[in-house]
């Protein structure tokens, strides 16, 4: 009766294990996509040199997100990683949205960079980083959430247009590390590793 039980398990999961593998590799070509154009140059270009010295845009805190944020949700006990990466995916549209709000229509960072950006993480809502049907947030995750549609929210704070980008790089990273690091040399967690001169393993493009 075990054994049947055993073998039946084990058919199983042979025959889903392909189909998991081909959602990972869809999945991390997904992100890769992303990820080149979310690249040091592209951010420089379209995120800093055309847009005034200093210029910042008002963000809630919650869309500031950034290493030590992840670090803190994970030490809670009923937030795995899914939930974070489907945060990572609303707080990163959140933020396009909030650039594209202060940018003219002819404005070439528009035109040029982050309407094509924003589609991309559109596309990237297809390959199954939002929860199963059924499967409710947890309460800190789901607090988030209910502060970034506060009408009455008071906390918020001033930030560059790049910073934004920048910390969507560095997260996309932490969170989906097995489709950036084939070694597991690359702790892309640490905050030390996108330091420049600290880090102890090369930073990746």
């Amino acid at each position: 009766m075990v054994q049947s039980w055993l073998l039946r398990g084990l058919l199983g999961l042979m025959w889903i294990l392909p189909l998991w593998m081909d959602v990972m590799s869809d999945n991390c070509k997904a992100l890769h996509t992303i990820k080149d154009q979310l690249n040091i140059t592209l951010r420089r270009r379209y995120m800093k040199q055309n847009f005034p010295i200093n210029y910042t845009i008002q963000v809630r805190y919650e869309e500031v997100f950034r290493l030590h944020n992840i670090s803190r949700l994970r030490s809670e006990e009923d937030v795995k990683l899914m939930h974070l990466q489907g945060l990572w995916l609303t707080l990163a549209q959140k933020g396009i949205k909030k650039i594209l709000q202060v940018l003219p229509e002819k404005h070439p960072t528009r035109r040029k960079y982050l309407t094509g950006l924003e589609n991309l993480f559109r596309m990237y809502e297809q390959y199954g980083t939002l929860l199963s049907p059924g499967e409710e947030e947890p309460d800190s995750i789901n607090d988030i959430l209910e502060r970034l549609s506060d009408t009455d929210y008071q906390g918020w704070r001033s930030v560059t247009p790049k910073s934004l980008l920048d910390n969507c790089y560095r997260t996309m990273h932490c969170l989906f590390k097995e489709c950036f690091s084939t070694d597991g040399n690359y702790d892309y967690c640490n905050i030390l590793h996108w330091r420049k001169g600290k880090r102890t393993t090369p930073q990746p493009t």
